[in-house]
């Protein structure tokens, strides 16, 4: 992950972070960064790993999507509550990681955190971590949690995480685009923290407050209903026209292009003045 977010932090340019649920997720995203031209990470979520039973077979796909791509691709376990479950996706080669603690009260955040970073760097696997509550995800909804800036700034000396994922104003799985983040705590919190942060919910974000975010200090744009919307828009889009079909491949052929091409315009919004990325 370093070589991916090397240089972003201050850029005023962001990386997109892709939720893959299906196959056909992950062949959309990885499709859509080579699109672009531009280095992408490919999330899978614990909620993801629920649904396929595993984690190992669906990061096995994903991992040499990643492997065999013409652009730098970040395999990460998104959003990790179980602990056992990262030491389980390091083992499998996943150098990247979340660990979500935040519904826990802050000391206990610290202290499981940083066990859990100490693990993953021994391993040399990067970890991102999330301090105040975001809301919108099994019913946590929280929306006027904000990160205090102090805070983060201590809690990152605290647990030594790679990345710190804030509440600023977005919630998970919206499907309207409207959320309104706070541009002025953005700022505070990319002036107070040294690492990067992290935007979760950004599906709810119109595109111009996905620029203002990135611009203020955002660095890492996690992106997943955005990419089941237009997935499912698609398939029901292709089913409606062509009602006779049965074959999967006909209805989620198309669905998969419209995501690759979501991803490739969501790529270029964040990095404005991108240049061509080689291959690695």
């Amino acid at each position: 992950m370093p070589s991916i977010v090397d240089g972003l932090r201050g850029s005023g340019r962001g990386i997109g972070a892709f939720n893959a649920i299906l196959l056909e997720h992950a062949e959309a995203i990885v499709a859509g960064a080579e699109d672009a031209r531009l280095p992408v990470i490919l999330q899978i979520s614990q909620n993801a790993v629920l649904y396929h039973g595993s984690l190992a077979p669906f990061a096995a796909a994903c991992l040499s999507l990643a492997a065999h791509a013409s652009v730098p691709v970040v395999v990460h376990l998104d959003h990790a509550e179980d602990e056992a479950l990262i030491d389980q996706a390091v083992a499998l080669g996943i150098r990247s990681v979340m660990f979500d603690a935040a519904a826990l009260p802050y000391a206990d955040n610290v202290a499981r955190t940083r066990a859990v970073v100490e693990r993953c760097h021994a391993a040399g696997c990067w970890v991102e971590a999330e301090l105040g509550e975001i809301g919108g995800k099994d019913g946590a909804h929280a929306p006027g949690v904000r990160t205090d800036p102090a805070e983060a700034a201590a809690f990152v000396a605290a647990t030594g995480v790679d990345a710190l994922a804030v509440a600023v104003g977005s919630s998970h799985a919206m499907n309207t685009r409207d959320a309104v983040l706070d541009d002025e705590l953005i700022g505070r919190l990319a002036a107070a923290v040294p690492v990067p942060l992290v935007l979760h919910g950004s599906s709810g974000v119109p595109e111009d407050g996905l620029r203002r975010a990135v611009r203020e200090g955002i660095t890492k744009v996690n992106v997943g209903t955005l990419l089941n919307r237009v997935l499912t828009g698609k398939v029901r889009e292709t089913l409606a026209e062509r009602t006779e079909l049965t074959d999967p491949r006909k209805y989620l052929s198309p669905g998969r292009d419209a995501v690759r091409t979501a991803v490739a315009q969501t790529l270029r919004l964040l990095a404005p003045a991108p240049s061509p990325v080689a291959g690695h």
